[in-house]
């Protein structure tokens, strides 16, 4: 392939994988290069101030990560969502065209049909059937002045453990000399 270059990529299009959506049902479609604070500014203000009660985020390929972690922002931010995953293939086509076209006629092109995985989360304010595969309930809130690291361990991390003394720098670490006078001396240097 080093002597064709990538013309045009275009995906299939693909009804979502829910049905009895709300026909203006809001569908953030995440690319691979899709800035996550635009994604996330217009997805919370659909939420948040429009009153939506129901998003879709999908994204395939490269951006199938991206799109799980808008989804876990926007639990995480608004809490209380139901969530129904749904992952599947979508064929995507290249077209390929060459870098040394033959001199009596036209470029070549190749067409390069890729199945890739793709993966549609909607998230709902409105309870959702539970009985469906995919399906996650809310996470429970936290009331306003209740420690979230001690409640629950599940999605959280523990606190730091105190750093190791070899992963200091040198000059930082300190040993207890046996001299009789007790002073320390840093590593690297000698009791006098």
């Amino acid at each position: 392939m080093e002597n064709f270059r990538k013309v045009r990529t275009s995906e299939e299009e693909m009804p979502l994988p829910f049905p009895d959506l709300p026909p203006d049902v809001v569908e953030m479609k995440v690319k691979e290069g899709s800035k996550i604070r635009n994604l996330m500014n217009f997805a919370m203000a659909q939420m948040e101030l429009k009153g939506r009660r129901q998003i879709v985020f999908s994204g395939c390929g490269r951006a199938v990560t991206k799109t799980i972690t808008c989804v876990e922002i926007m639990k995480r931010k608004l809490g209380g969502l139901h969530q129904v995953t749904k992952v599947r293939y979508k064929t995507v086509l290249e077209v390929w065209e060459s870098q040394d076209p033959p001199l009596d006629g036209p470029a070549q092109n190749l067409t390069v049909h890729k199945n890739v995985p793709s993966i549609c989360i909607l998230l709902s304010w409105d309870p959702l059937d539970p009985n469906q595969s995919g399906y996650q309930p809310p996470e429970p809130r936290h009331e306003a002045g209740e420690d979230t690291l001690g409640s629950s361990s599940k999605g959280l991390k523990r606190p730091l453990p105190p750093p190791c003394e070899e992963l200091l720098p040198k000059k930082l670490q300190v040993q207890e000399s046996d001299s009789p006078r007790g002073t320390g001396t840093t590593a690297g240097q000698q009791d006098p």
